[in-house]
């Protein structure tokens, strides 16, 4: 019987159980969104919990498929939004919990793992650019409750990262989901922000998202958006001038890295880099690679594989 690895990740908005072979391939990508109240810009922790308590069951019945094909080698679960002190948030416990009652019960290995190292690795699993885990690089994870630029040392299958660049305020993903909803639009509302925007055929009004020292201020843009929607009542040019200002802000964070680490080569991983606009614009500047789409979005493949590559590192 093959082995395979689980990962297992509940994010404040998606619960997400997947599987990798101990060849690396991926077997099984199971995500829930949690819902969200029409109108509403978020959820609060002790709704995330419930629902990923609500969740549980339906990701385990399908997963379950899987279970009497492969032998579970290690489970990896995210227990923490980032790789540093004090980071926390309760809707990770409700993964660990699963994670720790699966490990105690089939006798393999647990591996507690950060949110953020998920996601990473979950671009380099997708982008196919495994080389670049041999030395120091630069990793941007960017989505609703992240906006961060860190520094990554991949060793004996865990990842160490210095965060050297951020938001200063707002975190993009946040700022793409106000804006959304104050168009009437569901959320999370990239995607169909998105399809807005590439409709625009209008000139972009030209603005500036302060970046200095790696660190942008998103939260004007927020208000520039208001204006913009206010004066022209056209949401594809509003959703086009969201996407045309965020860009140019990673770009100029992107400028600062490679004038003081002299590297232009950068992972990009969390749900707005998913944005087809934005990865446009940094691909024709930088020497990017990105998670694809499916693998952008909260998940837990690069869970299951760091726990693949740490548990072969033991062996």
């Amino acid at each position: 019987m093959m082995g395979a690895y689980l990962g297992i990740d509940t994010s404040n908005y998606t619960t997400s159980i997947a599987l990798v072979d101990e060849n690396g391939k991926l077997i099984a990508n199971l995500k829930k969104l949690l819902p969200v109240k029409e109108g509403e810009r978020g959820l609060r922790q002790s709704d995330a919990v419930f629902n990923h308590v609500k969740n549980i069951p339906e990701l385990i019945a399908r997963a379950k498929e899987y279970f009497g094909e492969y032998k579970i080698l290690g489970v990896g679960v995210s227990c923490r939004p980032r790789n540093q002190e004090g980071s926390y948030m309760p809707c990770f416990l409700v993964g660990e919990a699963l994670a720790e009652g699966i490990s105690a019960s089939l006798g393999a290995p647990l591996y507690k793992l950060s949110h953020q190292c998920g996601h990473i690795m979950a671009a380099v699993f997708s982008s196919g650019c495994e080389n670049i885990l041999k030395e120091k690089f630069a990793a941007l994870h960017i989505s609703g409750g992240t906006t961060e630029l860190v520094r990554v040392e991949y060793i004996n299958g865990a990842f160490s990262a210095e965060l050297v660049g951020e938001t200063a305020d707002l975190n993009a993903g946040q700022v793409i989901d106000r804006i959304g909803v104050m168009l009437g639009l569901s959320f999370p509302a990239g995607r169909e922000l998105e399809k807005l925007a590439v409709m625009n055929e209008k000139k972009i009004p030209k603005r500036k998202i302060v970046c200095r020292d790696m660190k942008i201020n998103f939260s004007g843009l927020e208000n520039m958006a208001a204006e913009l929607y206010r004066a022209t009542s056209d949401k594809s040019l509003v959703a086009a001038f969201v996407f045309e200002c965020i860009g140019n802000a990673i770009s100029d964070m992107c400028d600062q890295y490679v004038e003081k680490y002299s590297s232009d080569e950068f992972v990009f991983a969390g749900g707005v880099m998913s944005n087809k606009i934005i990865r446009a614009k940094l691909e024709s500047r930088f020497r990017a690679h990105f998670a694809e789409p499916e693998f952008s979005a909260d998940n837990a493949v690069g869970i299951a594989d760091i726990a693949r590559r740490t548990n072969l590192k033991e062996k």
